[in-house]
C-alpha cells in the first residue's frame, strides 16, 4: 500500500501554498510581522504581546494567532487567510476545526525556515490537559532537530526515511538526494508526509510497514530514521513512542537491517536510547548490536536519564493522565531487568566494504560545533585515512595540529613552588574533546607543524627526552592513530 493521499485534494495544497506564500507566513515574516519583543514572548509561551500586535487579523496575524498562538478566530479571518482555499476544504481535511462561533487550528502548521511548512498534529501545548490521540503525528520536537542536525549531508542518489512521521527528516533529504523513499506503520502519518511533501513541492515515495518490511531486498545510499525508541516493557499506546519491542530491542533490529539496507559507502543514521543494565558496560553492550555486520559504527550517547526522570518524561510527553499503576508496572520492569539509566544518543553506521570494521561507543555530551553531521562525516573521513597504514606509513606522514587547540593546565604548589599534576588539550571547535596528555604527547603535538615527517620530529624528541628513538617510535602509532581519529592531529598532503 502507498502513500500517496494526502489531507487536501492536489489543487486545494495548491491553493494552500498560494494563501501561504501571499500572507507571508514564513519564520522571518512571523518575526517581522510580531518585532522583537512579541518574538521572545513566543519562546516564553507568552504570547500577549503577540496576540496584541495581530489584533487587525489580516491574513497574516490571523495565521499567527491560529497556529502560533492557539487562539479561536472569527469565520471571516479566517476565511480571508486560507484564501484561495476554500473554508469547506480546509474544514474537511481537518486543518481548521468550528468551535462555537470561531475556527481554530486542527493540525499544527508550522513554517520551517522561509521555504517550508511542515503539517503535524496539534501539540500538547496548545491542548493542555488533553491526551495526545495514539496516532498522534508529531511536529518538529527536539529529537527530530537532533537527527536533521547529525545527518550526513552529502549528494546521494537514494535516500530512506524509515518512521517518517510528519515528514521533516524527508523534506531535508530532498536537498540533496536525488530520489526520497519514506516509511510508516501509521497511514495517518503518511497522510500529513504526502501532504507535506506536495505543500513544499516534492513527491516522495510513501509506503506503509513497520520499518524496514516496505523496503525488503532494496538499498540505499542514505538512511535515517528517528523511530519510537522509548524502551521499556513493550507495552504500545503511542506509535510515535512505542515500538512495541521489548527493551532497546528496536535500535539492535536496525542495526541488523542496515548490512542489507545500505549500498556500498552508504551511511545509516538513526535515533535511539538503550540500556544501562547493572554490572555490565552499556558501550560494549550497544556495540555487541553490530557484531557481524561489518559495517563501520560510531555511536555518541548525548544524554542519560535515570528510570525515574524517563518514565516521568515520557508520560508527560503525550500528556497523559497520572496514573500511578502505569508508572510502577514501568518502573518495575526496569527494576526487574536491573536498568540503573537510560542513554539517548545517535547511531552512525556505514558500509565501507571492509574486513575490518571501526566500532566506537562513547559519550559525547560537550557541545559540538554545529551542523554534527559535518563532524560525524569528517570522523568517517578520518577512519578511512587510518585504515591501512601502518606504523610505517604514520611515521613517514608529516602532522599538523589542527586549529583551535588550546592547552588547560592544573598544578598544586608544593616547596619547590608550582608543580604541574594535569595537561588538557583542548579542541576550541569541531567536537571539542579534551584529552589529558602527558609531557611527551603534548611536546609532539606542539611541534607538529606539517614541516617534518613524524620519524624526524620523534627523533628530535627522543634526544630530548633521553629515549630510546625506537621505542618511541614504536610507542608512538597507536597514540597518533587516536590523535588522527580525535581531530587533534591533521596528515599533511605530500
Amino acid at each position: 500500500m502507498d502513500g500517496n493521499e494526502m489531507l487536501l485534494s492536489p489543487a486545494g495544497v495548491d491553493q494552500l501554498r498560494t494563501a501561504l506564500t501571499s500572507a507571508g507566513y514564513t519564520s522571518s515574516g512571523i518575526a517581522d510581522r510580531l518585532g522583537p519583543a512579541a518574538t521572545s514572548g513566543l519562546a516564553r509561551s507568552d504570547y500577549r504581546a503577540a496576540l496584541r500586535v495581530t489584533e487587525d487579523r489580516d491574513p497574516l496575524a490571523t495565521l499567527i494567532r491560529l497556529f502560533v498562538c492557539a487562539q479561536t478566530e472569527p469565520e471571516a479571518a479566517v476565511r480571508a487567510a486560507f484564501a484561495p482555499l476554500p473554508l469547506a476544504e480546509a474544514l474537511a481535511g481537518g486543518l481548521l476545526e468550528r468551535v462555537g462561533d470561531g475556527l481554530r487550528q486542527g493540525v499544527d502548521l508550522e513554517p520551517y525556515g522561509d521555504s517550508w511548512w511542515v503539517l503535524s498534529d496539534v501539540a500538547a501545548s496548545a491542548r493542555p490537559g488533553q491526551p495526545l490521540a495514539a496516532d498522534h503525528v508529531l511536529g518538529i520536537g527536539g529529537a527530530t532537530t537532533t537527527l536533521v542536525g547529525a545527518t550526513v549531508r552529502r549528494p546521494v542518489g537514494s535516500a530512506l526515511d524509515l518512521g517518517t512521521g510528519s515528514g521533516v527528516q524527508a523534506l531535508h533529504l530532498a536537498e540533496h538526494a536525488r530520489s526520497v523513499t519514506a516509511t510508516d506503520l501509521s497511514d495517518r502519518s503518511l497522510r500529513f508526509a504526502a501532504t507535506t511533501a506536495a505543500l513544499n513541492g516534492h513527491h516522495w515515495e510513501l509506503l506503509r510497514g513497520d520499518l524496514v518490511g516496505p523496503v525488503a531486498g532494496r538499498r540505499f545510499d542514505l538512511v535515517v530514521s528517528n523511530p519510537p525508541f522509548v524502551v521499556g516493557p513493550g507495552t504500545t499506546t503511542h506509535s510515535y513512542r512505542d515500538s512495541g519491542r521489548v527493551g532497546d530491542g528496536i535500535a539492535a533490529e536496525l542495526a541488523a537491517a542496515a548490512p542489507e539496507l545500505l549500498t556500498e559507502g552508504g551511511t545509516m543514521q538513526y535515533l535511539a536510547n538503550w540500556l544501562h543494565v547493572a554490572g555490565e558496560d552499556w558501550g560494549e553492550r550497544v556495540a555487541g548490536w553490530f557484531a557481524g555486520t561489518g559495517l563501520d559504527a560510531w555511536v555518541i550517547q548525548r544524554e542519560v536519564a535515570d528510570p525515574m526522570a524517563y518514565v516521568d518524561l515520557w508520560l508527560a510527553d503525550a500528556s497523559e493522565a497520572a496514573d500511578p499503576h502505569r508508572v510502577a508496572a514501568w518502573l518495575d520492569w526496569f527494576d526487574a531487568q536491573k536498568v540503573e539509566a537510560i542513554g539517548f544518543g545517535v547511531v552512525n553506521l556505514r558500509r565501507a566494504g571492509h574486513t575490518d570494521p571501526v566500532v566506537r561507543v562513547e559519550d559525547l555530551r560537550q557541545a559540538v560545533q554545529p551542523p554534527m553531521g559535518e563532524q560525524i562525516a569528517a570522523w568517517f573521513d578520518r577512519q578511512d585515512w587510518l585504515r591501512g597504514r601502518d606504523d610505517e606509513a604514520l611515521l613517514a606522514t608529516r602532522f599538523r595540529a589542527v586549529d583551535g587547540l588550546k592547552l588547560r593546565q592544573e598544578a598544586s604548589m608544593g616547596d619547590d613552588g608550582w608543580a604541574v599534576d594535569r595537561q588538557v588539550l583542548v579542541q576550541s571547535h569541531g567536537l571539542r574533546w579534551t584529552e589529558e596528555v602527558d609531557p611527551l604527547v603534548l611536546a609532539l603535538v606542539g611541534g607538529a607543524n606539517g614541516q617534518v615527517p613524524l620519524r624526524e620530529q620523534l627523533a628530535v624528541l627522543a634526544l630530548a627526552h633521553d629515549v630510546p628513538a625506537e621505542d618511541l617510535a614504536e610507542a608512538a602509532g597507536p597514540i597518533i592513530a587516536h590523535l588522527v581519529e580525535r581531530g587533534v592531529l591533521a596528515p599533511v598532503a605530500d
